[in-house]
């Protein structure tokens, strides 16, 4: 782990700290993590699949059959 300063809106903050105990969190810490997590993950995922067909015909160009492309895919997916 690495410690960072963020500078946020007090009113978030408040809004964090009462919310995170409603939700099962230890603190308003581990909430704003998990919402950092969770948003990192989404657009991760989103680019990921943005680049997909990008990749799917670069491998075609370089004679990967569609049956071995897709089977990759779906090990990947799985």
């Amino acid at each position: 782990m690495t410690s960072i300063t963020m500078r946020m809106p007090e009113d978030v903050v408040k809004d964090l700290k009462r919310i995170a105990p409603l939700l099962g969190f230890s603190g308003y810490q581990a909430l704003l993590k998990f919402y950092v997590g969770l948003g990192l993950r989404k657009d991760l995922a989103k680019l990921e699949t943005e680049r997909l067909p990008q990749i799917v015909s670069a491998l075609r160009k370089r004679g990967v059959s569609s049956k071995a492309i897709a089977d990759a895919i779906s090990e990947a997916n799985s």
